[in-house]
């Protein structure tokens, strides 16, 4: 088995790609993390769902919102909270 010689241009270069790496991951979160306050577009991209599901989330008192001169927004954390009460744990 052949030694493999690394050289400072390759540190330098693994350095730079992890940082971008590292970033884009961030940038993913604090999309959503960042944010307290979601509106209806940003929670059906959430949560993949459909226009008609999520108003039948707000009309069954699922998700909690508030309306603001017409504009629903959702509180991210009660978002994630509703998904950790209805998760489901198989027995196998």
């Amino acid at each position: 088995m052949g030694a493999t010689i690394i050289t400072s241009e390759d540190l330098m270069e693994f350095k730079v790609e992890l940082l971008e790496d590292i970033k884009a991951l961030l940038k993913d979160q604090s999309g959503q993390l960042g944010k307290k306050w979601l509106k209806s577009n940003e929670v059906r991209d959430l949560l993949g769902i459909s226009p008609g599901t999520l108003q039948n989330l707000r009309i069954n008192g699922t998700l909690p919102y508030t309306k603001i001169g017409g504009v629903l927004y959702y509180e991210y954390h009660e978002i994630m909270e509703v998904l950790e009460q209805n998760k489901v744990h198989n027995r196998i």
